[in-house]
């Protein structure tokens, strides 16, 4: 039987992502479990938009530097919604990159017991099929996936 020390819920704020996380809290809650809370911001957003010729270096690592504090603080508000917080041990952790990529990254390094996903995030799609990147998690993972609807 599974009984994970560490629980990886990523989040891309969506309202699916809240019922991962709070699935992910009652498992943590139940095996007292250690829970990372992971955003991805995607590394295209960074190139696309914020690497414009006209920007210096300076004003570049600026907007990637707010870019890192939103998505902070983002995390800690999304997890002060939840009550049973406060009863489990959570670390919130910010990366960038391709979010499944990075996703499997932050498992492998923290030696993740049990990945706890959405199946959909903030794809218009989201009526008809996985996300990407639930889908691209299920292959990838070296550990249990437990995909929420």
């Amino acid at each position: 039987m599974l009984k994970p020390t560490k629980i990886l819920v990523p989040t891309d704020f969506s309202k699916s992502s809240d019922t991962a996380l709070a699935q992910g809290l009652d498992i943590a809650g139940q095996y007292q479990a250690k829970l990372f809370l992971l955003h991805v911001i995607h590394e295209d957003i960074y190139r696309a938009g914020l690497e414009l010729a006209f920007l210096d270096e300076t004003a570049r690592h600026d907007i990637r530097d707010r870019a890192e504090d939103w998505a902070e603080r983002s995390l800690k508000e999304q997890l002060g919604n939840f009550p049973q917080s406060k009863d489990v041990e959570a670390v919130q952790r910010v990366r960038w990159g391709i979010p499944y990529d990075e996703i499997l990254k932050e498992g492998r390094e923290q030696k993740i017991d049990l990945i706890v996903i959405a199946s959909l995030g903030q794809s218009g799609m989201a009526k008809y099929f996985m996300g990407s990147v639930a889908r691209n998690v299920l292959k990838g993972a070296r550990c249990p996936v437990l995909l929420t609807k």
